[in-house]
């Protein structure tokens, strides 16, 4: 059984509004004759496929990277896969954070964290200060880069110097230190892996590891 009903508005009927695109227009926005539904047979769109079916509201959406005053290719801070991603920048200020699909890696994918990366980023509890706690103390101190850079410095000469072989209990010559180690992270790129290695073997370390190895 089909059912048709007629909506009746002041000598117009809905089969007949197709004469009335005025009055259509200036119709309020909570009349039945602006349900989408109608919208959609007014507009001869049987399936659902055409602007009849969006509200104004959805119309008045922007996409949140209009207002970029600039795009930056990053890497994902997450794990060993290495996906490529665009940042979008207003000023000076991250406002979204999108695969980038001229990636050969992920070709604009990635995974639910990789997307939320912008939430990191823009965090209110992310520390954006060097901090320092020194042996048995409780509290945390802060301490510009040109100070921490001199501190790990010196530790690192130290323990080369307290860790370092000559020879071995055969007299072989063996010029190195057990007393320094080095572990990569798996958001460290080619370049950076590069200087690290080239560090470490000219200092005389061999325990050399990256997490993100296969």
């Amino acid at each position: 059984m089909v059912c048709c009903v007629i909506l009746e508005i002041p000598s117009l009927a809905l089969l007949d509004f197709y004469s009335a695109p005025e009055y259509i227009k200036n119709m309020s926005r909570f009349s039945p004759l602006n349900w989408p539904v109608v919208r959609q047979i007014r507009g001869r769109d049987p399936f659902g496929r055409d602007v009849n079916t969006q509200s104004q509201k959805s119309k008045d959406k922007r996409g949140r990277i209009e207002e970029a005053d600039r795009v930056v290719q990053s890497v994902c801070p997450y794990c060993a896969v290495g996906c490529s991603q665009r940042i979008y920048v207003k000023d000076d200020r991250v406002i979204q954070v999108e695969g980038d699909p001229d990636s050969p890696i992920s070709r604009g994918r990635l995974c639910p964290k990789g997307s939320a990366s912008e939430q990191l980023i823009n965090s209110a509890s992310r520390l954006t200060t060097i901090k320092y706690r020194a042996p048995y103390s409780t509290e945390w101190q802060e301490l510009d880069e040109d100070t921490a850079m001199d501190m790990i410095a010196d530790r690192y000469l130290e323990a080369r110097r307290n860790g370092w072989q000559d020879t071995d209990d055969e007299g072989r010559r063996l010029n190195r230190t057990m007393g320094v180690a080095g572990l990569g992270g798996a958001t460290l790129d080619n370049e950076e892996n590069y200087l690290i290695k080239k560090l470490f073997t000219a200092t005389g370390a061999i325990q050399v590891e990256n997490q993100a190895r296969i």
